[in-house]
């Protein structure tokens, strides 16, 4: 796989809910963390997602926030 994103993270799928559209995937990254992303039923079914699942989280963001008290 070649990809232009540069934050690439693998990781385990950890818990698919589908929704009436859309599907809410929970992958596990090393260390526990886990990162939720939301994707079109369509989507998970093309890429025949399964709990268990090695995946990776492509993150692709023209801008990151950071907030502090």
């Amino acid at each position: 796989m070649k990809i232009s994103a540069r934050n690439v993270i693998k990781g385990k799928v950890k818990k698919i809910a589908k929704g009436a559209v859309n599907s809410e995937v929970v992958i596990e990254i090393p260390g526990g963390t886990e990162i939720v992303s939301i994707i079109t039923n369509t989507s998970v079914e093309s890429l025949n997602l399964k709990d268990g699942m090695q995946v990776y989280a492509v993150v692709k963001a023209s801008n990151v926030m950071i907030a502090a008290d």
